[in-house]
C-alpha cells in the first residue's frame, strides 16, 4: 500500500492553471459565430409592462433580436424542485407574462452581433410601466409559517414561556441582519448553442445536474438533450446553486437567433436576479438559575421571502441542540415581500440564527456576572436534547479549550471598557458555531485506460476550496496510487450525478462516492489479474492482493506482481461506476461539526471605528483530508463572518426596491486592509459514523460563529449591545 495522500497539505493541483488563465470559466468558452445578449432590468417594484418601444434599438446596427413577453415563445416549465429549489411557490417564467415583481426583473433581452452593440441597443429600450408600491419591510408583514417539510416552522419542549417567566435570570432581546448578496468573482454567465433539440449550456453552476435537469423541464426536452459543462466557478457562496433566469434567457435567445449566444450579468444585475441572504429580525430569550444553568430558550426568527416563492433555511434550529435546556420553544415565520427570492449563502440559516442566540448567550453571562466561555461550558449536553438522539461525535468541549488557550482569553478582564491599547478600546468576544454534516446521494466513475493516469469522473462542481485535489488524494489512496497518477474530473451533466456544491456536503458525499468507486476498480482490477492466464498473480486470491503505486503483488510473495498499465494492455479499459448514500441507520445519530471563535476588536472611542486584530477558530470537523485546503476555507470563512459583522448589507430604496448600493464600490466587503492575524485550528476527531471517510465539512461553520465573536467583542469593549447587523460607525458614536 503506498503511502497515504489523506490528511497531508498538498498543494492544489488546479492552481497553476487557474494562475496561468489555462482554468476556463463560464463566460470564456466562446463558440463559433456567437452573438451576444444583454438583459433590460426593470426600473419599477411592482406592476406591470405596458408599452416596450424596440424601434429605435432594433435599427442600430448588429442588432439581431430583441425578445420580450411580447414576442417570446411560450414555454411549457415542467414541474421540476431541485433539493435547492423553494418547496413551495413556483419560479419565475422569464417573458411570459407583462407582470413586473420586483425591481430588476428581466423583462426583455437584445441579441447583437458584438456585446457593445448589445449594450448600446438595451440602452435604447424604452419601456413604460403602470407602476405600484412594492411592500418592502419585513416588520409589519402577515407572515406564513415557513416549512414546507425542509425546516421545522414550530418546535417546542417542556414550557418555555413558563420556565422563563419563573427564571431568576432572564434576557430578552430583538436581533436584526440586513439583506446580504453573495459578490463572488466570477459573475454568472452562460453560453447557450443549440444542435437540433439538443442543448449545451457553459454555464456558471455549483448543482449542474439540477441546471440541466431545470432547463430540461422550462423546454419540455428530454434529460439527455441538455447537457451542461463548468469545470471551473470563480466564486459562489451559494449563488449559483439555483438556475436564475438568465440561464432560460440566455437558451431562449440562442434557439431564437439559430446561433451561440452568450450572456454575462452585470455587478448591478447581480444584485436583482441572482439570490441574496434574506433579511432577518429574531427574538431570543434567555432565562437561567443563578448559577448560570439554563432553563428556558425562546428562539422566534422571521426571514423575507418573495410572493411566488417561499425560501426557508434553518434560522431558529440550532437552540434545539446546542445548549442543554429543558423548556425550549422556537418559532419560524417567512414575510412575503416584493423582492426577488432570497437563496442560501454561506452558513445559512445558521449563521443567521446563531448571530442572535450567541450574542443572547453573551447577554446573560453579563447578566449574571459570569465568564462567557464558563456559562457556555455549564450548558454542554450530553446529546442532542431536540432530536432525543445521540451526537454521533460532539467536540465543542475540545474547540473551547484549544481555542481559547491560543487566544489567551484567560486574559481577559471582565469588565467593559476595561482593556485598552493607549487611546483604543480594546474588546475580547467569543461564540460557539456549529453546522450540520450533511451528506447527499452521489455516484463517481474510475476508469484505467491504456498508459495515462486513472480517470475518476464525477458531475461536482468546484467554487474553489480545492476539490479537485482533495478528491485526487481519496481516489489515489483507495487505488494505491500517487496523487499524480489520477485524473479527477467534475463539472459535466453527462458524468456520474453529483449533489450541489454546498451545504459542506461535497466531500461527505463526492468524496464517499469516489472513494467507492475508487476502491471497486481497485477490486475489479486484482479480479481480473487473478482470472488472467497472462498474469504472475494468475490464480492468487483477489482478497489477498495488495497495491503500490500501480503494482498489484502478494504481500507473502512480493515477486508475484503485475501492474494496472499490464493488465489494460491485456485486458483492455477497467472500469467501475459506485454510488453512496447515508443509510438509515446512521440517522439514529445528530451529526453536527462545531467550533469555537474567539475574536479582539480595537475601537477608536472618537471615531467609533471597529477593527478585527485577531480572531482564533478551533473546529471539529471529523477528518482532515487536506490541512492546507481546510485552513484555507476556514480562513476564507473567517474573513466572510467580518463581513458580515461590520460591512455587508444590500440598502433597497423604500419606494421601489431599487438595491442603491449595487456595485462593489458601494456594497463593502473586507480586503486585505480590513483583515487582521486570523488562525485556524482543527480538533483531531474520529467519526466513523457520519460517512467512510469521516469528514464533516468546513465550508460554512467558519463564518457561523464570527460575526456574533465580533459583537460581543464590540460590547466588552464599549459597554454598548449593538443587536443589529452590521455593526456601523453611527450605532457608536
Amino acid at each position: 500500500m503506498t503511502d497515504a495522500a489523506v490528511g497531508k497539505p498538498l498543494p492544489r493541483i488546479d492552481g497553476f492553471a487557474k494562475v496561468t488563465g489555462a482554468a476556463h470559466y463560464a463566460a470564456e468558452f466562446d463558440q463559433p459565430g456567437q452573438a451576444y445578449a444583454v438583459i433590460v432590468s426593470a426600473t419599477i417594484g411592482l406592476g406591470r409592462i405596458t408599452a416596450i418601444g424596440t424601434k429605435a434599438a432594433e435599427a442600430l446596427p448588429g442588432v439581431v433580436a430583441i425578445l420580450s413577453h411580447r414576442n417570446a415563445p411560450r414555454l411549457p416549465y415542467g414541474g421540476h424542485k431541485g433539493p435547492i429549489d423553494p418547496a413551495h411557490g413556483e419560479r419565475l417564467h422569464i417573458f411570459q407574462d407583462d407582470a413586473v415583481r420586483f425591481f430588476g426583473q428581466p423583462v426583455a433581452v437584445v441579441i447583437a452581433e458584438t456585446l457593445d452593440q448589445a449594450e448600446h441597443a438595451a440602452s435604447m429600450l424604452c419601456v413604460t410601466y403602470e407602476a405600484r408600491t412594492p411592500t418592502l419591510p419585513i416588520e409589519g408583514v402577515a407572515t406564513i409559517p415557513a416549512g414546507g417539510g425542509r425546516v421545522a416552522a414550530d418546535k417546542a419542549r417542556g414550557n418555555a414561556d413558563a420556565a422563563l417567566a419563573a427564571a431568576p435570570v432572564k434576557v430578552d432581546s430583538t436581533y436584526r441582519i440586513a439583506r446580504e448578496n453573495h459578490n463572488p468573482m466570477e459573475p454568472h454567465a452562460t453560453i447557450a448553442a443549440w444542435s437540433g433539440e439538443r442543448l449545451t449550456l457553459w454555464s456558471k453552476s455549483q448543482f449542474v445536474v439540477n441546471e440541466q435537469a431545470e432547463i430540461a423541464a422550462i423546454f419540455g426536452l428530454p434529460l439527455e438533450n441538455v447537457q451542461v459543462i463548468c469545470p471551473f466557478v470563480g466564486g459562489g457562496f451559494g449563488t449559483s446553486l439555483r438556475t436564475w433566469p438568465h440561464v432560460t434567457i440566455a437558451a431562449m435567445a440562442a434557439r431564437y437567433a439559430g446561433r451561440p449566444v452568450k450572456l454575462v450579468l452585470t455587478r448591478k444585475q447581480m444584485f436583482h436576479t441572482t439570490g441574496h441572504r434574506p433579511r432577518t429580525v429574531q427574538r431570543v430569550a434567555l432565562g437561567a438559575e443563578a448559577g448560570g444553568t439554563l432553563a428556558a430558550l425562546v428562539h422566534e426568527g422571521t426571514g423575507e421571502t418573495s410572493r411566488y416563492e417561499e425560501f426557508v433555511e434553518a434560522l431558529t434550529g440550532i437552540g434545539s441542540f446546542l445548549y442543554s435546556c429543558p423548556n425550549v420553544r422556537t418559532r419560524y415565520r417567512l414575510a412575503p415581500t416584493d423582492t426577488a427570492t432570497p437563496t442560501y449563502m454561506r452558513g445559512p440559516g445558521e449563521a443567521s440564527g446563531i448571530f442572535a442566540l450567541e450574542c443572547a448567550m453573551d447577554e446573560l453571562a453579563a447578566a449574571l456576572a459570569m465568564d462567557p466561555l464558563a456559562l457556555r461550558l455549564a450548558n454542554e449536553p450530553a446529546t442532542d436534547e431536540g432530536a432525543n438522539r445521540p451526537f454521533s461525535s460532539r467536540s465543542l468541549r475540545e474547540c473551547y479549550a484549544l481555542a481559547a488557550a491560543r487566544f489567551g482569553w484567560a486574559r481577559r478582564d471582565a469588565r467593559p471598557r476595561a482593556m485598552r491599547d493607549g487611546r483604543l478600546l480594546i474588546g475580547w468576544g467569543m461564540a460557539a458555531a456549529t453546522y450540520p454534516a450533511f451528506q447527499g446521494p452521489a455516484s463517481a466513475r474510475a476508469r484505467l485506460a491504456g498508459n495515462r493516469p486513472v480517470e475518476v469522473e464525477t458531475a461536482a462542481s468546484d467554487m474553489g476550496p480545492g476539490t479537485y485535489t482533495a478528491m485526487t488524494q481519496v481516489a489515489a489512496d483507495a487505488l494505491g496510487l500517487r496523487p499524480d497518477q489520477v485524473a479527477f474530473r467534475l463539472g459535466r451533466s453527462d458524468f456520474p450525478p453529483a449533489p450541489p456544491h454546498g451545504g459542506s456536503m461535497t466531500m461527505a458525499s463526492v468524496g464517499s462516492a469516489v472513494h467507492a468507486a475508487a476502491g471497486a476498480l481497485r477490486d475489479r482490477a486484482a479480479g481480473i489479474a487473478v482470472a488472467d492466464p497472462g498474469s504472475p498473480l494468475f490464480g492468487a486470491s483477489a482478497a489477498e492482493i495488495a497495491v503500490h503505486e500501480g503494482r498489484l503483488f502478494l504481500p507473502a510473495d512480493p515477486a508475484r506482481a503485475d501492474t494496472y498499465v499490464a493488465l489494460v494492455a491485456r485486458n483492455g479499459t477497467i472500469a467501475a461506476d459506485a454510488s453512496t448514500a447515508r443509510g438509515e441507520a446512521a440517522q439514529q445519530a445528530s451529526m453536527h461539526a462545531f467550533g469555537a471563535v474567539f475574536a479582539e476588536v480595537a475601537i477608536d472611542p472618537d471615531l467609533a471605528t471597529v477593527r478585527v486584530r485577531r480572531a482564533v477558530g478551533a473546529y471539529a470537523a471529523g477528518r482532515i483530508v487536506n490541512p492546507l485546503l481546510a485552513r484555507s476555507q476556514c480562513l476564507g470563512g473567517m474573513v466572510g463572518g467580518i463581513g458580515m459583522a461590520l460591512m455587508e448589507q444590500t440598502v433597497l430604496d423604500p419606494r421601489d426596491g431599487r438595491p442603491l448600493n449595487a456595485s462593489m464600490a458601494d456594497y463593502l466587503v473586507p480586503v486585505n486592509l480590513d483583515i487582521g492575524e486570523l488562525d485556524a485550528l482543527f480538533v483531531p476527531e474520529e467519526d466513523a459514523e457520519v460517512n467512510p471517510l469521516g469528514v464533516k465539512g468546513i465550508g460554512e461553520i467558519a463564518l457561523v460563529g464570527m460575526a456574533p465573536a465580533i459583537a460581543n467583542a464590540v460590547f466588552h469593549a464599549t459597554g454598548r449591545r449593538i443587536r443589529d447587523l452590521p455593526i456601523g460607525i453611527e450605532m457608536l458614536l
